[in-house]
């Protein structure tokens, strides 16, 4: 029977109080230790990681196994009597007791300085001495003497060990009950951790003190007895008068229950009259006040049962009025966290049913809500969610329950589903600007992306840091964008009749283009900052660019004709006071210029407080402020030499000026573009072989330095690059009777090698270079001017809807022109209609209507092909034929008069249709009804 005993004793030690606080102080709450707060640049390749504390059902005892055998053996004669006990078995034990009893205790000489605890004074030399000389004192004692001249050790190992025999005889020969170890534990202790009633019973018996604490005063043999979870030991105890609220302000034996899931056992304790709850405010810390703003309060049993998810000892708890309030530590989690935490939706049904408050925030300011959805357990959300609890409930770092929902990927989709569909903003950026697209996205989790981009998830929200969520869906989960982009292809639709007839009409959804934000072309400059600019190039958004473009012409235009009078204006007073010096001329376009550069300097002043870095990125903006500064000097009234200078570079930059934003213009951008480009390109390839053209002109320096242009080395630099063009001067050089030639042979070589390498070789490779620039311009001309085009129309949108103007003085024309902006009116107008095969349609370019005729007969194609179950071969064939089919269609329809389309409807209605080619019809339609009907519920 004892043996039994003595391997039921866990190994097993802690506190659980001391174990939840470990815990906190370890967790990592996801990204709030990232760059110290926040991610301010896409270069950081971590994962956003969430820790989620675990709370193991494991055993907690007062003492460890380990702990105790330790102290046992340090008593007298403790080793020898540990391995010894154990082996008195049947004829071992009988002999050892029949010894025993012809025996007195300490009835010998040698024996009677025996004493449970060597002296304090002992050094460790000397005690060891001490212990060493009662263990070869007790080995070489048979088992009855070992009995008779170490009782009290005995005892306590008899006890620790449950053998109920040798502890009885011990005691019936008046063996000190309240004898104990050197940590204060007695016999009574030790067999209520064995969980031996009637080892118990047998002390009690003789006079063993229930209430008595060890010498730490740490625990009770009730708290033994409830820890070890034996609830004969505890009502035995009891009813002996312990107790039941020993150590109420610390651990109390209803905590030790509870900690080891003991149910029989807390419901013991509570119905002899055991309080649930400890003193309500048990420590003031100052500094903990003044961090926290609150109280400490101590740890309470139903912060350990609902941490472990125990419903039985939560429900027991909860009949017998424990406080479902209280908050636990520096932490402050009240039992509705801890629940939460652990994902026990039972524990936390039980607590909202017992009014625990699912507002109450922790330290952090998280609901149990947000430890809910860190522990992923849709179960325990759909219960707070139920009880009214807050979806879209804030943190001290802003984040809302879906940014933790999002954070593990392990059922993140259906806390996604469940949190949207209770009403949380999908779009809720937290303090440092992170939304739960960047944090699923940054967490390589591409099935919740999907989810959040389909239930209307922001792309172009961006960070503190100026990072998108586009970016890192590009690098952290690019199998994403694919089908990104194909949700472009479904907002392309058949509205009414088919194709082939004459009233076919095609609808184009462009809100898939403006998932929010202030402006409508966001995405369109996050594709391109991504490096995706290609996508531009789908049918929907040239056809959404294009329309954008009609609507936001009119501020370019302004702003064109601001420029051109402008450029007109400091013309005319550059000539007028430095050129034909007409003073009156002068005076009278002095103050126009200066109204000019002035709104000129606000306007780029405005656009500085916009965003200072994108701003400093273009070097249009320098010579923007180059033209200021020219401007500014030549206006001041005297009239120096020095401003003949300013005067001449400030006209040619604001000429330059001028081309630059006709530059911008859709027609005349592929030109300037390739001047910028091949000006860029020439300046670096001049600066590879800068080297040898310095190099020539140090050199004809040296040898002609009778000529005027080689005389100063500085203009002899300039002659030589002039040179490179073609303009050599040989007979001024080398026959002019007035310089004549020095150096004949030399001079003559290094003309040669100069021809040769600088005028034939690198002249030619600048025009090469030039004009294989010019022919990859040429070759991406179309995505060029998309790519141009959505940069300006977000420009000047980004300028129009800035906060900036938000406070203007001139609010009511300010909002007219924003109107004015907007391409789209939610939620009913965000289509266009269009009807590709009505020469009439002038909304779109006929170019883009044929491209979206094709991609809509392409799809169908596609569709009609996987219905009817074509084999691979077959298919392909199928493709082929139906490409070819769609090539000729195109001819037909763009070269081919309005009869031969009206000859082509007829025929294609003589068709037979088959069914699902209509059924492909009937899904058209529905789902344009479906994305409709949607889209409205969610806009209102």
């Amino acid at each position: 029977m004892y043996e039994n005993n003595v391997s039921a004793i866990p190994d097993f030690s802690g506190d659980v109080g001391d174990r939840l606080r470990r815990v906190e102080e370890r967790e990592d709450i996801w990204m709030s230790e990232i760059d110290g707060g926040s991610i301010s640049s896409e270069n950081s390749s971590d994962s956003v990681t969430c820790h989620i504390p675990t709370t193991p059902m494991t055993q907690e005892q007062p003492w460890s196994k380990k702990e105790v055998e330790a102290a046992l053996s340090n008593l007298p004669g403790g080793e020898v009597a540990l391995s010894l006990i154990p082996s008195l078995q049947d004829d071992a034990l009988q002999k050892a007791l029949e010894e025993f009893k012809y025996l007195t205790l300490n009835e010998t000489v040698d024996c009677r300085h025996r004493k449970i605890s060597l002296p304090t004074f002992a050094n460790g030399f000397m005690r060891k001495a001490l212990l060493d000389s009662e263990n070869g004192a007790a080995a070489a004692a048979t088992p009855g003497r070992l009995l008779a001249e170490w009782p009290d050790t005995c005892l306590l190992i008899s006890s620790w060990l449950g053998h109920v025999e040798i502890a009885r005889v011990l005691l019936d020969k008046s063996a000190p009950v309240s004898t104990c170890d050197c940590d204060g534990r007695t016999p009574l202790h030790l067999a209520a951790c064995a969980t031996s009633v009637k080892l118990v019973e047998e002390l009690l018996k003789h006079g063993a003190d229930p209430r008595k604490w060890d010498l730490g005063k740490k625990c009770t043999p009730l708290h033994c007895a409830a820890a070890a979870g034996c609830v004969a030991t505890v009502k035995c105890l009891i009813k002996s008068g312990a107790d039941v609220d020993a150590g109420l302000s610390g651990k109390s034996p209803l905590h030790y229950a509870v900690l080891n899931n003991a149910g029989d056992c807390v419901e013991a304790l509570l119905q002899a009259g055991a309080c649930p709850n400890n003193p309500q405010v048990l420590l003031y810390h100052n500094r903990v006040k003044h961090e926290f703003g609150g109280e400490v309060y101590t740890e309470t049993p139903l912060h350990v049962a609902a941490s472990l998810g125990n419903v039985h000892c939560t429900k027991l708890l909860l009949s017998h009025g424990a406080d479902v309030r209280v908050q636990l530590g520096v932490a402050r989690s009240t039992p509705l966290h801890l629940a939460a935490e652990e994902g026990s939706v039972e524990c936390t049904r039980l607590l909202l049913n017992a009014g625990a408050a699912w507002e109450a925030k922790n330290s952090r300011g998280q609901t149990a809500m947000h430890l809910a959805a860190l522990a992923q357990s849709v179960e325990t959300l759909d219960a707070l969610i139920n009880a009214g609890a807050k979806v879209n409930a804030e943190d001290d770092d802003g984040r809302t329950p879906l940014h933790a929902a999002v954070a593990k990927a392990l059922r993140s989709g259906e806390l996604v589903r469940t949190l949207i569909q209770a009403g949380a903003s999908v779009n809720k950026a937290d303090k440092f600007g992170y939304t739960p697209l960047h944090i699923a996205a940054l967490n390589e989790s591409s099935p919740t992306v999907m989810m959040l981009l389909a239930k209307g998830a922001d792309v172009t929200a961006r960070t503190k840091g100026g990072v998108s969520a586009l970016s890192f869906i590009i690098r952290r989960t690019p199998d994403v964008l694919p089908r990104f982009v194909a949700r472009f292809d479904q907002a392309i639709s058949l509205h009414d009749h088919e194709l082939g007839d004459v009233d076919c009409e095609l609808r184009l959804d462009f809100r898939p283009l403006v998932p929010g934000g202030r402006g409508e072309t966001d995405l369109m400059l996050c594709l391109v900052e991504v490096g995706q600019g290609h996508v531009l190039k789908h049918p929907l958004c040239e056809s959404f660019l294009y329309l954008k473009w009609l609507r936001i012409r009119k501020f370019f235009l302004l702003s064109l004709m601001f420029h051109s009078i402008f450029v007109a204006l400091f013309t005319g007073y550059i000539g007028a006071t430095y050129l034909w010096q007409v003073k009156r001329l002068s005076n009278v376009l002095l103050w126009p210029v200066l109204i000019f550069t002035c709104v000129l300097a606000c306007k780029e002043l405005f656009q500085v407080a916009h965003g200072i870095c994108s701003y400093a990125r273009r070097w249009e903006n320098w010579l923007q402020w180059s033209v200021i500064m020219a401007s500014g000097i030549i206006l001041i009234p005297s009239v120096y030499t020095w401003q003949h200078h300013v005067a001449a570079l400030g006209v040619l930059l604001v000429w330059i000026e001028l081309m630059m934003v006709v530059g911008r213009f859709p027609m005349f951008g592929i030109y300037v573009q390739m001047f910028t480009q091949v000006s860029i390109n020439f300046f670096k390839f001049l600066a590879a072989y800068v080297c040898l053209i310095v190099g020539f002109s140090l050199g004809f320096s040296v040898l002609h330095k009778n000529y005027k242009s080689f005389a100063d080395p500085l203009v002899s630099l300039l002659k030589t690059v002039i040179m490179m063009s073609g303009e050599l001067e040989f007979e001024d050089v080398f026959f002019d009777e007035t310089a004549p030639l020095k150096y004949p042979g030399t001079a003559h070589l290094m003309l040669l090698g100069f021809v040769i390498l600088v005028t034939v070789i690198l002249t030619n490779l600048m025009v090469g270079l030039a004009v294989s620039d010019i022919q990859e311009l040429r070759r991406c001309a179309g995505l060029d001017r998309l790519v141009r085009r959505a940069e300006l129309v977000a420009h000047l949108e980004n300028m129009l809807f800035s906060k900036l103007l938000d406070h203007a003085p001139a609010r009511r024309i300010i909002r007219a022109c924003r109107r004015g902006a907007l391409l789209l009116h939610p939620p009913y107008h965000c289509a266009l209609h269009i009807r590709p095969n009505d020469p009439r349609e002038k909304r779109l370019p006929r170019d883009l209507i044929r491209a979206i005729y094709r991609l809509v007969s392409e799809r169908k194609t596609r569709r009609a092909t996987f219905r009817g179950g074509v084999p691979p071969l077959s298919r392909n064939a199928n493709a082929s034929t139906a490409d070819s089919s769609h090539a000729r269609l195109s001819r037909m329809y763009s070269n081919e008069s309005q009869q031969q389309l009206n000859e082509l409807a007829v025929e294609l209605k003589r068709c037979s249709y088959n069914i699902s080619t209509r059924l492909d019809n009937l899904t058209d339609k529905v789902e344009s009804i479906a994305r409709d009907l949607g889209m409205s519920m969610h806009l209102h």
